[in-house]
């Protein structure tokens, strides 16, 4: 059974839930994104595994995930991008931001989501569970795409993709 970690908004911790309870009740729960950027400055994004619980089959941001209880939220960051990436880089903490929205399956996101960014020329070793392709985009074709085509994204990825282009330190 996995858990998450509920959290009040100011990121406390308040108690721990089983992940499918916390998304059915809309629990706000902590959550981590990563972003990698390639030494171009082109960044690394995903399609989600068509049998993922809510967003299959839509774009996202490089990796994103809960840390489990009593686990350190750069561990876990760090953990998450190795198991469904293949991928090991130095990642630097950005930004947080919260969220909520419902899905047509009736499951709710609602996670205080930290957010990562590293960046690295390595290549992707995909867990197929978790990821179907990636690819290396540049932010200007990115923001062509997501104004072009933005139900191929997933919500959180364009809450933040904005926020953390502008903030990411350029090489």
């Amino acid at each position: 059974m996995e858990e998450v970690v509920l959290v009040d908004h100011m990121d406390n911790e308040i108690g721990v839930a089983e992940k499918l309870s916390a998304h059915l009740d809309g629990s706000l729960h902590r959550a981590f994104s990563i972003f990698l950027f390639n030494s171009q400055g082109e960044m690394l994004i995903q399609r989600r595994a068509s049998d993922k619980y809510h967003s299959s089959d839509l774009w996202s941001n490089t990796c994103c995930s809960h840390p489990r209880p009593n686990e350190n939220l750069q561990a876990a960051a760090e953990r998450r991008l190795y198991e469904e990436l293949g991928m090991k880089t130095d990642l630097t903490w950005l930004l947080s931001f919260k969220y909520k929205i419902s899905f047509d399956n009736g499951l709710i996101e609602h996670e205080l989501d930290h957010v990562f960014v590293g960046t690295t020329d390595q290549e992707a070793s995909l867990n197929p569970k978790e990821v179907s392709e990636v690819k290396y985009i540049s932010p200007e074709d990115l923001k062509l795409d997501l104004a072009q085509n933005p139900d191929h994204y997933t919500f959180w990825f364009k809450e933040l993709v904005d926020k953390v282009i502008e903030n990411y330190p350029k090489q």
